[in-house]
């Protein structure tokens, strides 16, 4: 075996973050594929900027505005020397990769495409590469193709080839996908989509830091990726195209910078590339995109993409061997990311995420903004693991460690649980009223000193939630809006006119403890008291949102909403 090819430690040295720590441990960060951090080198340059050389760029005659000018200009030549683009006016600032897609979608495709017309996707695309071409699809009768995949996540290049034909007018691909990792062949993607006259975006961002891209030797006709994910700041990205292309689209937006004349009859525009860069731009954003740039070149990318896959290698061997745990993804050609499941016993990815949070470990979970990936691959949602210059051989160790500690613990907890569940089994609140059950939990939550604490409290409510009988999970009881799976079934108690209560389970462990905090709330109460008292707001107050996620977050009011819906159809009966 090969020896593992490894960044010097003084790498990581340079990222600020690391010498902070989560949940009183040594901070993990392995989620580059949704942002990188950013080296000191980006941190210094943008803020310099802000200090020393701000001010509004291309019109201004004094020397402060020229010098801000020449930083912008000079970051968009260092953008079309990173590419190797043939013209830097080819290289248009936007907000991201999402931006930039976007655009081609609205300008080029606007003018281009007609009823009948074929745009062709894949199956791996993240939904910046979806959506938009739906839109423009929508508005112009032009039709959707997808490109399907193999079980290990590789496009069926076959089957592409059968989807182009004369009405192919775009394919837009990524050339990483951010959610397994494959690499996918661009080069002979674009060869075949020029073969029959079509246009070809391809979505870079989870490629650019990880390999050189040279434009013209792709022969891309548009190239999009963000700054965020090269080590730059947010709010940043490129869009690349041919010049006779974009020379040829209309504006994107109207405004300042990106007229030539205007008078009430008629507007000329600005020449490339002001002409795709309305008003005042992300100039400290171009700044700190070509530190990163200069930054990632130094490293040098051939020695970033032997560290990552020495990691990806890594990863593959210690997480393959955890019983249980399933890879999703295992394409010949791959990036530094590793995505999972764990089947036996059946575990949240969002649950799994919590549970290294708990540890210091940042990971990504849930569908990463590609749901007809998970469709294919007949899953939900994975946890993700994805890899930068600053990771390390402890730090996927730590991972592997953490998760075979969590799912032998969810494997005791499933053996030593008693096999009950149903009616007979709820035990209702014995609070007065909703508002005496929140008091009772908002003085254990006061009492609960930290997050760590506090939610390991909830975790262990959800232990003691009966199984909800499966005969009850149905179409009508499932609760939409939660990321996890829900259902919510109630009913009036026994011998009332007005009470009500309810049984509800969910596949993941916070969620049960979240539908255990509910039942304290709600279950026992009358119709009219439920309505009455605002659960989202006691919530909050505790300061519970805090420590959700987003996704966690609407699963939570979904809950609360099926709740309030039944006890209003009591009121209305």
């Amino acid at each position: 075996m090969q020896p593992l090819q490894l960044l010097d430690a003084s790498v990581r040295a340079q990222f600020p973050l690391f010498t902070s720590t989560a949940s009183a441990m040594p901070l993990i960060y392995l989620d580059s594929a949704a942002s990188t951090q950013q080296p000191t080198a980006v941190i210094a340059a943008v803020s310099d900027y802000h200090r020393q050389s701000h001010a509004n760029i291309h019109r201004g005659v004094y020397q402060l505005s020229q010098t801000a000018t020449r930083l912008y200009e000079e970051a968009r030549l260092t953008v079309a020397r990173f590419l190797n683009a043939a013209d830097p006016a080819e290289c248009i600032f936007t907000r991201g990769a999402t931006e930039s897609i976007n655009l081609v979608a609205a300008c080029w495709g606007a003018a281009n495409l007609h009823a009948g017309d074929e745009i062709i996707l894949s199956t791996l695309e993240h939904h910046s590469n979806i959506v938009p071409w739906q839109l423009i699809a929508q508005k112009t009768g032009a039709q959707i193709r997808v490109i399907p995949i193999n079980d290990a996540g590789e496009l069926e290049l076959e089957a592409y080839r059968q989807l182009l034909s004369p009405r192919t007018r775009l394919v837009a691909v990524n050339q990483v996908s951010n959610a397994l990792g494959t690499i996918n062949p661009v080069r002979e993607i674009i060869a075949a989509a020029h073969a029959v006259g079509a246009v070809v975006l391809i979505d870079g961002a989870q490629w650019v830091a990880h390999g050189v891209t040279d434009v013209q030797a792709l022969d891309a006709d548009f190239y999009v990726f963000s700054g965020h994910k090269l080590y730059g700041p947010t709010g940043i990205g490129v869009l690349y195209g041919k010049r006779h292309l974009l020379d040829a689209m209309p504006p994107y937006q109207g405004g300042g910078d990106m007229i030539e004349q205007v008078t009430f009859e008629r507007t000329t525009y600005a020449p490339l590339p002001s002409k795709y860069e309305a008003g005042t731009p992300n100039i400290s954003g171009a700044v700190g995109l070509a530190t990163a740039i200069k930054w990632v070149e130094a490293l040098g990318l051939a020695q970033i993409s032997a560290h990552e896959q020495a990691l990806l290698q890594h990863a593959t061997a210690r997480l393959s061997a955890i019983f249980g745990l399933e890879i999703k993804g295992t394409a010949a050609q791959k990036s530094g990311v590793v995505s999972w499941v764990v089947v036996d016993p059946p575990l949240s990815t969002l649950d799994i995420g919590v549970e290294l949070d708990l540890r210091g470990i940042c990971i990504r979970t849930g569908h990463h903004c590609c749901q007809p990936l998970m469709e294919r691959l007949g899953i939900a949602a994975t946890a993700r693991a994805s890899f930068g210059v600053y990771n390390n051989l402890d730090d996927i160790d730590r991972l592997a460690d953490a998760l075979t500690e969590i799912i032998a613990a969810a494997r005791a907890k499933q053996s030593a649980q008693l096999e009950k569940g149903g009616w007979e089994d709820l035990k209702l609140t014995t609070a007065a009223s909703p508002a005496a059950a929140a008091a009772e939990i908002a003085e254990v939550f006061e009492f609960l000193p930290d997050w760590p604490q506090r939610h390991q409290y909830v975790i262990d409510l959800g232990d003691k939630l009966p199984p909800m009988p499966a005969a009850l999970k149905t179409a009508a009881t499932a609760v939409h809006g939660c990321q996890s799976t829900v259902h919510i079934a109630a009913r009036l108690a026994p011998g009332s006119t007005d009470m009500i209560e309810f049984l509800a389970d969910s596949d993941a462990n916070l969620v049960r403890g979240l539908i255990a905090l509910l039942q304290q709330l709600y279950s026992g109460q009358s119709a009219a008291a439920i309505l009455a008292f605002d659960a989202e707001a006691f919530f909050a107050s505790i300061g519970l949102d805090q420590h959700l996620s987003m996704s966690r977050r609407n699963g939570l009011a979904a809950m609360v909403q099926r709740v309030r819906q039944l006890a209003q159809r009591v009121v209305i009966s």
